[in-house]
Protein backbone atom coordinates (compact mmCIF):
# COMPACT_ATOMS: atom_id res chain seq x y z
CA UNK A 1 0.00 0.00 0.00
CA UNK A 2 1.38 3.41 -1.00
CA UNK A 3 2.18 5.65 1.94
CA UNK A 4 0.20 8.90 1.94
CA UNK A 5 1.93 12.25 1.73
CA UNK A 6 0.56 13.15 5.14
CA UNK A 7 2.29 10.11 6.64
CA UNK A 8 5.63 11.16 5.12
CA UNK A 9 5.79 14.71 6.46
CA UNK A 10 5.83 16.41 9.85
CA UNK A 11 2.63 17.81 11.40
CA UNK A 12 4.08 21.30 10.82
CA UNK A 13 4.62 20.65 7.13
CA UNK A 14 1.16 19.18 6.74
CA UNK A 15 -0.40 22.27 8.37
CA UNK A 16 1.57 24.43 5.92
CA UNK A 17 0.41 22.28 3.01
CA UNK A 18 -3.21 22.79 4.04
CA UNK A 19 -2.73 26.56 4.30
CA UNK A 20 -0.93 26.77 0.96
CA UNK A 21 -3.54 24.64 -0.81
CA UNK A 22 -6.19 26.91 0.71
CA UNK A 23 -4.32 29.94 -0.62
CA UNK A 24 -4.36 28.51 -4.14
CA UNK A 25 -8.08 27.82 -3.86
CA UNK A 26 -8.74 31.35 -2.56
CA UNK A 27 -6.76 32.90 -5.41
CA UNK A 28 -8.91 30.92 -7.84
CA UNK A 29 -12.10 31.79 -5.97
CA UNK A 30 -11.27 35.49 -6.27
CA UNK A 31 -10.49 35.18 -9.99
CA UNK A 32 -6.80 36.05 -9.58
CA UNK A 33 -5.46 32.92 -11.28
CA UNK A 34 -4.12 32.78 -14.84
CA UNK A 35 -4.83 29.23 -16.02
CA UNK A 36 -1.69 27.40 -14.80
CA UNK A 37 0.85 30.17 -15.28
CA UNK A 38 1.61 31.64 -11.86
CA UNK A 39 2.85 30.22 -8.59
CA UNK A 40 2.63 30.51 -4.82
CA UNK A 41 5.54 29.06 -2.86
CA UNK A 42 6.11 28.43 0.83
CA UNK A 43 9.18 27.55 2.88
CA UNK A 44 8.88 24.22 4.70
CA UNK A 45 9.49 24.54 8.47
CA UNK A 46 12.65 22.95 9.79
CA UNK A 47 15.48 24.84 8.15
CA UNK A 48 16.37 22.24 5.49
CA UNK A 49 15.95 24.73 2.65
CA UNK A 50 12.89 22.99 1.21
CA UNK A 51 9.84 24.58 -0.37
CA UNK A 52 6.34 23.71 -1.55
CA UNK A 53 5.19 24.60 -5.06
CA UNK A 54 2.22 23.80 -7.27
CA UNK A 55 2.52 21.06 -9.89
CA UNK A 56 2.84 22.48 -13.38
CA UNK A 57 -0.31 22.03 -15.42
CA UNK A 58 -2.74 21.84 -12.48
CA UNK A 59 -5.25 24.64 -12.04
CA UNK A 60 -5.42 26.42 -8.70
CA UNK A 61 -8.93 25.18 -8.00
CA UNK A 62 -7.63 21.59 -8.19
CA UNK A 63 -4.80 22.01 -5.68
CA UNK A 64 -4.75 19.86 -2.55
CA UNK A 65 -2.35 19.59 0.36
CA UNK A 66 -1.02 16.28 -1.01
CA UNK A 67 -0.54 17.45 -4.59
CA UNK A 68 1.89 20.24 -3.65
CA UNK A 69 5.43 19.28 -4.64
CA UNK A 70 8.30 19.48 -2.14
CA UNK A 71 11.48 20.83 -3.75
CA UNK A 72 14.88 22.25 -2.86
CA UNK A 73 16.27 25.66 -3.86
CA UNK A 74 17.24 24.25 -7.27
CA UNK A 75 13.71 22.99 -7.90
CA UNK A 76 14.64 19.32 -7.48
CA UNK A 77 11.97 17.09 -5.97
CA UNK A 78 12.67 16.12 -2.36
CA UNK A 79 9.62 13.94 -1.79
CA UNK A 80 8.46 11.45 -4.44
CA UNK A 81 5.56 12.89 -6.39
CA UNK A 82 3.69 11.88 -9.54
CA UNK A 83 3.53 15.56 -10.43
CA UNK A 84 6.15 17.66 -12.16
CA UNK A 85 7.41 21.18 -11.56
CA UNK A 86 9.40 23.38 -13.91
CA UNK A 87 12.50 25.28 -12.69
CA UNK A 88 11.52 28.37 -14.69
CA UNK A 89 8.41 28.72 -12.53
CA UNK A 90 10.53 28.93 -9.40
CA UNK A 91 13.11 31.51 -10.56
CA UNK A 92 11.40 34.56 -9.06
CA UNK A 93 10.37 32.71 -5.91
CA UNK A 94 13.76 31.11 -5.24
CA UNK A 95 15.48 34.49 -5.52
CA UNK A 96 13.25 36.01 -2.85
CA UNK A 97 13.33 33.00 -0.54
CA UNK A 98 17.14 32.97 -0.71
CA UNK A 99 17.50 36.68 0.02
CA UNK A 100 14.77 37.10 2.63
CA UNK A 101 14.70 34.75 5.60
CA UNK A 102 11.35 36.31 6.57
CA UNK A 103 9.79 35.50 3.19
CA UNK A 104 8.10 32.25 4.14
CA UNK A 105 5.46 32.64 1.41
CA UNK A 106 5.78 34.31 -2.00
CA UNK A 107 2.59 34.93 -3.99
CA UNK A 108 2.66 36.01 -7.66
CA UNK A 109 -0.32 36.88 -9.90
CA UNK A 110 -1.10 38.10 -13.42
CA UNK A 111 -4.47 39.72 -12.74
CA UNK A 112 -6.02 42.13 -15.22
CA UNK A 113 -6.02 45.06 -12.79
CA UNK A 114 -2.54 44.22 -11.55
CA UNK A 115 -1.01 44.03 -15.01
CA UNK A 116 -2.88 47.19 -16.01
CA UNK A 117 -1.42 49.20 -13.13
CA UNK A 118 2.00 47.67 -13.75
CA UNK A 119 1.83 49.11 -17.28
CA UNK A 120 1.01 52.64 -16.10
CA UNK A 121 3.95 55.03 -15.98
CA UNK A 122 2.77 56.42 -12.62
CA UNK A 123 2.22 52.98 -11.13
CA UNK A 124 0.00 52.70 -8.07
CA UNK A 125 -1.42 56.02 -6.90
CA UNK A 126 -2.48 57.00 -3.35
CA UNK A 127 -6.17 57.30 -4.15
CA UNK A 128 -7.60 54.68 -1.76
CA UNK A 129 -7.18 53.48 1.78
CA UNK A 130 -5.87 50.17 0.42
CA UNK A 131 -3.22 51.95 -1.65
CA UNK A 132 -2.01 54.01 1.28
CA UNK A 133 -1.42 50.80 3.26
CA UNK A 134 0.54 49.25 0.39
CA UNK A 135 2.62 52.21 -0.82
CA UNK A 136 5.11 52.51 2.08
CA UNK A 137 6.25 48.93 1.44
CA UNK A 138 5.93 48.83 -2.36
CA UNK A 139 8.75 48.35 -4.88
CA UNK A 140 8.87 48.19 -8.68
CA UNK A 141 10.84 45.87 -10.93
CA UNK A 142 11.27 46.66 -14.64
CA UNK A 143 10.28 44.05 -17.18
CA UNK A 144 13.19 42.01 -18.55
CA UNK A 145 11.24 39.41 -20.50
CA UNK A 146 10.17 36.01 -19.24
CA UNK A 147 11.88 35.29 -15.91
CA UNK A 148 13.65 32.11 -16.97
CA UNK A 149 17.25 32.53 -15.82
CA UNK A 150 19.19 33.45 -12.69
CA UNK A 151 20.60 36.64 -14.24
CA UNK A 152 17.61 38.71 -13.15
CA UNK A 153 17.59 37.56 -9.54
CA UNK A 154 19.88 40.22 -7.99
CA UNK A 155 17.91 43.06 -9.55
CA UNK A 156 14.59 41.55 -8.53
CA UNK A 157 15.76 41.15 -4.93
CA UNK A 158 17.16 44.70 -4.85
CA UNK A 159 13.90 46.17 -6.15
CA UNK A 160 11.85 44.33 -3.52
CA UNK A 161 14.27 45.29 -0.75
CA UNK A 162 12.72 44.80 2.68
CA UNK A 163 9.20 45.43 1.37
CA UNK A 164 6.17 43.19 1.23
CA UNK A 165 4.80 44.31 -2.13
CA UNK A 166 6.34 44.36 -5.62
CA UNK A 167 4.84 45.49 -8.90
CA UNK A 168 6.53 43.69 -11.78
CA UNK A 169 6.32 46.22 -14.61
CA UNK A 170 4.25 45.02 -17.58
CA UNK A 171 3.93 41.66 -15.84
CA UNK A 172 1.95 41.49 -12.60
CA UNK A 173 1.97 41.60 -8.81
CA UNK A 174 3.96 39.90 -6.08
CA UNK A 175 3.68 39.81 -2.31
CA UNK A 176 5.73 38.18 0.42
CA UNK A 177 4.72 37.25 3.93
CA UNK A 178 5.98 35.62 7.09
CA UNK A 179 3.07 33.20 6.67
CA UNK A 180 0.67 32.11 3.94
CA UNK A 181 -2.07 34.17 5.60
CA UNK A 182 0.07 37.33 5.58
CA UNK A 183 1.09 36.92 1.95
CA UNK A 184 -2.56 36.43 0.98
CA UNK A 185 -3.72 39.49 2.90
CA UNK A 186 -0.96 41.54 1.28
CA UNK A 187 -2.08 40.41 -2.18
CA UNK A 188 -5.69 41.15 -1.31
CA UNK A 189 -4.79 44.74 -0.41
CA UNK A 190 -2.54 45.25 -3.46
CA UNK A 191 -5.06 43.71 -5.83
CA UNK A 192 -7.90 45.80 -4.37
CA UNK A 193 -5.83 48.97 -4.68
CA UNK A 194 -5.20 48.20 -8.36
CA UNK A 195 -8.86 47.41 -9.05
CA UNK A 196 -9.98 50.65 -7.40
CA UNK A 197 -7.48 52.70 -9.39
CA UNK A 198 -8.47 51.22 -12.74
CA UNK A 199 -12.17 51.76 -12.07
CA UNK A 200 -11.72 55.27 -10.71
CA UNK A 201 -9.50 56.33 -13.63
CA UNK A 202 -12.17 55.16 -16.06
CA UNK A 203 -14.79 57.28 -14.29
CA UNK A 204 -13.05 60.64 -14.08
CA UNK A 205 -10.28 62.73 -12.53
CA UNK A 206 -8.47 61.09 -9.62
CA UNK A 207 -8.24 62.61 -6.14
CA UNK A 208 -5.11 61.62 -4.24
CA UNK A 209 -4.90 61.22 -0.48
CA UNK A 210 -3.09 64.04 1.32
CA UNK A 211 0.63 63.26 1.64
CA UNK A 212 0.53 63.73 5.42
CA UNK A 213 -2.16 61.11 5.79
CA UNK A 214 -0.39 58.82 3.34
CA UNK A 215 2.63 58.58 5.64
CA UNK A 216 0.70 57.02 8.56
CA UNK A 217 -1.36 54.07 7.23
CA UNK A 218 1.11 51.30 8.08
CA UNK A 219 0.90 52.03 11.78
CA UNK A 220 -2.85 52.58 11.62
CA UNK A 221 -3.42 49.32 9.71
CA UNK A 222 -1.40 47.33 12.24
CA UNK A 223 -3.45 48.77 15.07
CA UNK A 224 -6.72 48.05 13.24
CA UNK A 225 -5.68 44.42 12.76
CA UNK A 226 -4.73 44.11 16.45
CA UNK A 227 -1.31 42.79 15.49
CA UNK A 228 -2.80 39.66 13.92
CA UNK A 229 -2.21 40.71 10.30
CA UNK A 230 -3.39 37.97 7.94
CA UNK A 231 -4.56 35.71 10.75
CA UNK A 232 -7.36 38.12 11.55
CA UNK A 233 -9.30 36.91 8.49
CA UNK A 234 -7.61 33.58 7.69
CA UNK A 235 -9.78 31.27 9.88
CA UNK A 236 -12.92 32.77 8.36
CA UNK A 237 -11.52 32.29 4.85
CA UNK A 238 -10.83 28.63 5.61
CA UNK A 239 -14.38 28.22 6.89
CA UNK A 240 -15.62 29.69 3.63
CA UNK A 241 -13.57 27.18 1.64
CA UNK A 242 -14.82 24.34 3.84
CA UNK A 243 -18.40 25.29 3.04
CA UNK A 244 -17.66 25.35 -0.70
CA UNK A 245 -15.29 22.39 -1.09
CA UNK A 246 -13.06 21.05 1.72
CA UNK A 247 -11.05 18.80 -0.61
CA UNK A 248 -8.08 21.19 -0.47
CA UNK A 249 -7.32 19.60 2.90
CA UNK A 250 -6.66 16.16 1.43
Amino acid sequence: MTESVRDQVSPEEWALRVDLAACYRLVALNGWDDLVFTHISARVPGGQGHFLLNPFGMTFEELTASSLVKIDADCRKILPSPYEVIPAGFVIHSAIHAARSDAHCVLHTHTLAGVAVSALEAGLLPISQQATIVLPSLGYHDYEGLALTDDEKPRLVADLGAGSYLILRNHGLLTVGSSVANAFLAMYLLQRACEIQIRAAAAGALREVDAGINSRPGVNASAAMRGQDGMLAWPALLRRLDRIDPSYRT
